[in-house]
């Protein structure tokens, strides 16, 4: 199908009119993610339809897909999540879509024993923990394997409006808040920090009780996490939510997804037409460098390192969707051998 002006605007109107009605089914507890006027919010998404940044508006409709799965009504929650996957299953469909262009390469293919051991109680969420490195589509195995699996889907964008949300309301700077932060405001843990004076500094030690801002984001989230997994199955994508959960005994999955350098730098090309090679190599080597700084600080542990994971994934190997099928029939695997 060839995609429109005029379709993208239709899609996008169709996400925003989903918004409103979860949120209207929900009330005042939840947040609504698009809290600007319908004209704005709609121009902002088919923007992102238009390009090859469309991360944010797979978080954005996992969000709305989060809140959903929470309404009570059985009827009216079917009726939403059936609109959601038809809206999804458009976006998913578009040329720039988050799920277009693969990883896979198809001489890397080929086929693996699956073999894993059922560690789950009756009494323990399902929760799925993955980290990978950018460019390998890890992100888009995460979310698509989230929706097969029906289950809430949690990374940075999510937990960043999730954690300010809560900061927010523990301040009681806003009340009866009916919106969800703007995508550009929010703030990966890791991010370089910003140069502060020192009445920043003395503002920063009194609201975050002398952690830095950096440590004060990864202990809320250490919080957020663990109280999740005591009440829902999800997928959390980095955090070094693997550990977390390990040393609060919470029983998880951990997968660690890459795939050779060359095929991350070509995917990363494709991502950011702007990019060359050398551009694409040296922001690669770079995220590389900070992932593995943030999770060496925070557990202790070499970030990438098959002793860590119960699975390691080469993308490559099986593709974006291979490796949904691929980590599902693993899933299935281990249920059938704890039946």
């Amino acid at each position: 199908m060839e995609y429109t002006k005029e379709n993208l605007q239709e899609l996008a109107e169709s996400i925003y009119d989903l918004d409103a009605e979860v949120y209207a089914q929900l009330g005042s507890s939840l947040g609504r993610v698009f809290n600007r006027d319908r004209e704005g919010c709609v121009s902002d998404m088919v923007q992102l339809m238009l390009r090859k940044d469309s991360h944010q508006l797979r978080s954005e409709l996992a969000l709305i897909s989060n809140m959903a799965r929470t309404i009570e009504d059985k009827g009216t929650r079917s009726m939403i999540m059936t609109e959601y996957n038809r809206i999804l299953k458009e976006v998913i469909a578009l040329p720039t879509s988050f799920a277009s262009g693969d990883i896979l390469d198809a001489k890397a293919a080929g086929l693996n024993a699956l073999q894993f051991k059922a560690r789950f109680g009756k009494d323990n969420h399902r929760i799925i923990c993955i980290s990978r490195t950018y460019g390998c589509g890890g992100n888009e195995i995460g979310f698509m394997l989230a929706d097969k699996l029906k289950i809430n889907y949690y990374d940075a964008e999510i937990f960043s409006a999730v954690l300010k949300r809560l900061q927010a309301e523990q301040d009681e700077r806003i009340k009866d808040s009916s919106a969800y932060p703007d995508k550009a405001n929010l703030e990966v843990a890791f991010a370089a920090p910003k140069r502060m004076t020192l009445r920043d500094h003395a503002r920063q030690f009194s609201r975050y009780h002398g952690l830095s801002k950096r440590d004060a984001v990864f202990f809320n989230q250490s919080d957020l996490i663990c109280d999740m997994a005591k009440k829902e199955d999800f997928i959390v994508m980095g955090r070094c939510a693997d550990v977390i959960l390990t040393n609060n005994h919470i029983p998880h999955i951990s997968i660690f997804i890459t795939a050779p350098f060359e095929r991350r730098v070509q995917r990363a090309m494709e991502m950011h037409p702007d990019f060359n090679e050398k551009k694409a190599k040296h922001m690669l080597r770079q995220l590389d460098r900070q992932h593995e700084s943030y999770y060496r600080f925070y557990t202790g542990r070499r970030w990438g390192n098959a002793d860590n994971y119960d699975l390691c994934i080469n993308s490559s190997a099986y593709g974006i969707e291979g490796s949904v099928d691929f980590i599902l029939r693993m899933l299935k695997n281990s249920e059938e051998k704890e039946a």
